[in-house]
């Protein structure tokens, strides 16, 4: 009596090669996660590790001498035995401090002082300083006239060729005049031009040929869009370069083309049955999409926008066509002025000699991406709060 193998069974040679790739590429899949954590997990940790001294800045205790001397050049106003160790930056404001109040003439006043970046990073980590300065430095440290404090400096300032005294203040307001105008520019116009595409416009070539163009401007380099503006917006408009509306003008036209394939994504998920029942009910066209399509597809739209933004908030190579590269020591009043955003202020940081400057980079990296974070984080949040499933 002959006996057949059976097929299909866990003993078939061929479903155990089956099962053997399978776990293969269960393993493989795995590892890719795993492999992508760590990365992620070694860039956090190396950025945070070298950023969050940045946070904290050590200060000396001096005393301020008004005098004729420190009304002219206010470097005098310190001790001569604290002028290499707090920053000249610090005296600054002394002839306008004793402009302002003559009565400060011939009087005294202690206060607390950045080091300079040199002594700061010495404190820190260990940094070489020759040894007679060293010794001053160790000798006020054990005496409790240097303390570590928490740097607001470095978000109540702009940027300083003094490392010690650099900060983001003057970046992050013109990162809000940027967006803000972004905003402004792309919204409305990205918003009705998927609605026109979506629910208006005839299926016809032309229409597929815009549409066709609208997905490959969204997959377009950044810096090309960066070229567009230079030319369009500073070279025929005459836009001031540098300013905020120049970048903000060109961020918005990077940003269209994400507004309005989000959208009209959102546009496309309200059921069909919405629309019929308003048409049914009398309504035109046009109030079928104002009073029932818009206000359903509302929160998909937010979402896109608020995206489209946080990748728009990340672009520095457009921004560097147009000049927002600039040494920017005073926060913009206006969106005239010349300004720079937290991506160009973290690259000029990066390309400095300082060793002070490492960590101001990582700490403006790290400011960045809580931003970054915080965006989409609303946008999850939006999505899920106000989502409607059919």
């Amino acid at each position: 009596m002959s006996t057949r193998r059976l097929t299909g069974s866990a003993n078939d040679p061929h479903i155990r090669r089956r099962y053997r790739a399978e776990k293969r590429f269960k393993a493989y899949c795995i590892g890719a996660v795993g492999i992508a954590f760590a990365i992620i997990v070694a860039f956090f940790t190396d950025i945070i590790s070298q950023g969050y001294t940045a946070f904290w800045q050590h200060q000396v205790q001096v005393t301020l001498e008004y005098n004729d001397r420190s009304a002219r050049l206010g470097q005098f106003a310190l001790d001569s035995d604290m002028r290499d160790i707090a920053s000249r930056g610090a005296t600054r404001s002394i002839p306008l401090e004793m402009e302002d109040n003559p009565d400060l003439m011939g009087t005294t006043d202690q206060r607390w002082v950045p080091v300079k970046a040199e002594i700061d990073q010495y404190l820190k980590h260990g940094h070489d300083l020759p040894a007679e300065l060293r010794q001053q430095v160790d000798a006020l440290a054990d005496s409790g006239r240097i303390q570590s404090a928490f740097n607001t400096r470095f978000f109540t300032t702009g940027d300083s060729k003094l490392p010690e005294l650099a900060g983001i203040f003057s970046a992050a307001v013109g990162t809000l005049y940027v967006l803000g105008i972004t905003l402004v520019f792309a919204f409305p116009i990205g918003v009705m031009s998927a609605v026109y595409l979506e629910e208006f416009a005839p299926d016809n070539k032309l229409t597929q040929t815009i549409e066709v163009n609208i997905n490959n401007l969204a997959a377009v380099p950044s810096i090309i869009f960066g070229l567009l503006g230079l030319a369009l917006f500073i070279n025929f408009f005459g836009v001031p370069r540098s300013s905020a509306l120049a970048g903000g003008l060109t961020l918005g036209l990077m940003t269209l083309p994400i507004i309005i394939i989000s959208t009209r994504a959102a546009l496309r998920a309200v059921p069909d049955p919405i629309r019929q029942g308003a048409f049914a009910m009398g309504c035109s066209r046009w109030q079928v999409v104002r009073d029932h399509v818009l206000p359903s597809s509302l929160p998909g739209i937010l979402t896109g926008t608020i995206i489209g933004l946080a990748q728009a908030m990340g672009e520095t190579a457009p921004l560097i066509i147009v000049g927002m590269i600039a040494y920017i020591p005073e926060a913009p009043s206006g969106i005239f002025e010349s300004a720079t955003v937290l991506p160009a202020q973290v690259f000029t940081w990066a390309s400095e000699p300082q060793q002070a400057y490492v960590e101001k980079t990582a700490a403006g990296i790290m400011v960045l991406l809580a931003v970054l974070l915080t965006l989409n984080a609303t946008a999850v949040f939006l999505r899920r709060k106000f989502e409607r499933r059919w």
